[in-house]
């Protein structure tokens, strides 16, 4: 390892030794590294200092120095290795004195934000492993032209290079601004100027943003129930105290966000392509939402979630095409389209909003990365997107269709499927008698990913989504874009032998 390669005197930082004192000297220095290993200063694995140079480091004998070594290598704290010296131990031995329980004494009070402690406790979704059926939100990477990104961060480099070098406009790259508002203007009916866009390190950095511009703590936030966790962590990244508005058929129900939260100062909505139901809020709900936020002077937020991937029916226009007060915010990614990793998403503000957002991108984190901004301004002025979007279209239709067969199939007469109009993943309706969690626990020991619907409730929602009495919320979501069709039919046959197979009772 790197850091065993050398040992790091400075590491262990000044150490007081009593040369008058009745304690011996062999003593004081075995105490001070013992300190030092459990303070975290010197780490597992990290190389003491030899003995001779510590010795000559602090005008020590080598004898003391041995001496030190020799005790904390008894005791469990060091551990030698012939010809390449002593090394802190990988584990510490469990009763081990003193150490970092007495650093946390000593900052006893001193805590996290009343805002850090609901962002750490907020329910999260663990990110799936790519190789593992049924992982969500992952695109066929090997579809990607890999090799034609390269070429495009190639050419940007070659010929932009000083350009890209220099600080970034805190709302992006202006080219690729403008080429996303031709985009979802010709596309998704929003209206806009390439002024109003905003490149964002994701779509979830553009909710967390947001959030923190427009609510203050404690103010109410409308949240889809059920909804994706990230949302409502954007929310209490900001303060908000969250109100669970009820979705059904026709996406999220006005009538019961307005009984519970009224007075709410923002909803955040996935109108398109609704996670995880997969349901399209209906024109009727839309414009009740828009009169909502008028009459109370209240921020829409539309998470534009799976858009892109519409298999029946004309495509439908944004929320926020339909939006004459200019109440709604419209946030997007290109992660899901192209690859995870490239980390790029936009928000498309009022005109009001851009000069705000402009000063927090500025005190917040500077800007997002150029040199990728440029490529994909190339890749979208180039038409390569529209070409890739239109194959990933055609090829997850065909994944989509063979998943809802291999699920008929394999569990006709006790589970139902159920798949939106858009979006890469499909909805397992289980029976209340086999609950979707304890059948996940099993998945994943073959291999699985299973992501439990009942998981995307709050918290204190989620024992009431997953009884007989409302098993609706009792499923899996079984995402198929990563995965060919021959795969798919097999780990939806097994998981479906697990499900015939659970323990009765």
């Amino acid at each position: 390892m790197a850091r065993s390669a050398r040992p790091v005197l400075s590491s262990l930082g000044p150490v007081a030794l009593d040369r008058d004192g009745a304690e011996p000297l062999h003593r004081q220095l075995y105490r001070a590294l013992r300190q030092a290993v459990l303070d975290g200063r010197l780490r597992p694995g990290e190389r003491l200092p030899p003995s001779r140079a510590l010795a000559t480091e602090w005008a020590l004998s080598r004898n003391t120095v041995v001496t030190a070594y020799d005790t904390l290598l008894a005791e469990g704290y060091v551990t030698g290795r012939v010809g390449a010296g002593t090394f802190v131990a990988a584990s510490l031995p469990d009763a081990a004195p003193g150490g970092i329980s007495g650093r946390d004494e000593a900052r006893r009070g001193v805590g996290l934000s009343a805002r850090g402690r609901a962002l750490a406790e907020a329910p999260s979704i663990a990110r799936d492993r790519v190789g593992r059926p049924f992982a969500l939100g992952t695109p066929d990477l090997g579809a990607f032209p890999f090799a034609l990104w390269a070429q495009l961060i190639g050419r940007c480099w070659r010929h932009g290079g000083r350009v890209l070098a220099t600080e970034p406009d805190p709302l992006g790259y202006g080219p690729l601004r403008a080429e996303i508002a031709a985009y979802l203007r010709a596309v998704r009916a929003v209206r806009c100027e390439p002024e109003q866009v905003v490149i964002v390190s994701g779509a979830q950095q553009g909710l967390a943003l947001m959030a923190q511009l427009l609510l203050d703590p404690d103010d109410e936030a409308w949240v889809e129930e059920p909804g994706w966790p990230g949302n409502r962590a954007a929310l209490l990244g900001a303060g908000a105290r969250l109100v669970p508005v009820p979705v059904d058929g026709e996406g999220i129900d006005v009538a019961a966000g307005m009984a519970r939260g009224a007075d709410a100062r923002l909803a955040l909505v996935t109108p398109s392509h609704q996670f995880p139901l997969g349901v399209t809020m209906s024109l009727a709900r839309r414009l009740r939402l828009l009169d909502w936020a008028a009459a109370r002077d209240a921020w829409i937020v539309e998470d534009d979630y799976d858009s892109e991937f519409r298999y029946a029916g004309p495509p439908l226009a944004a929320l926020q095409g339909l939006d004459g007060a200019g109440r709604v915010i419209y946030v997007g990614s290109f992660s899901k389209v192209m690859f995870p990793a490239l980390r790029l998403g936009y928000v498309v503000v009022p005109p009001d909003l851009v000069e705000p957002v402009r000063a927090a991108r500025r005190h917040f984190d500077g800007g997002t990365s150029v040199v990728p901004q440029a490529a994909l301004h190339r890749f979208l002025a180039d038409g390569h997107f529209a070409s890739h979007l239109r194959a990933m279209r055609s090829l997850y239709a065909v994944k989509r269709a063979a998943i809802l067969s291999s699920v008929e199939d394999a569990f006709a007469g006790f589970a139902t499927a159920e798949a939106g109009e858009a979006g890469m993943h499909v909805l397992l309706r289980l029976p209340p008698g086999c609950p979707d969690h304890a059948l996940a626990e099993r998945a994943a020991r073959i291999g699985l990913t299973t992501p439990c619907l009942s998981s995307y409730y709050r918290t204190d929602n989620r024992a009431a989504a997953n009884t007989a009495d409302a098993g609706a919320g009792n499923g899996f979501l079984l995402g198929f874009a990563a995965h060919d069709p021959a795969a798919l039919d097999r780990a939806v046959r097994d998981l479906a032998r697990l499900a015939a197979d659970r323990p009765k009772g």
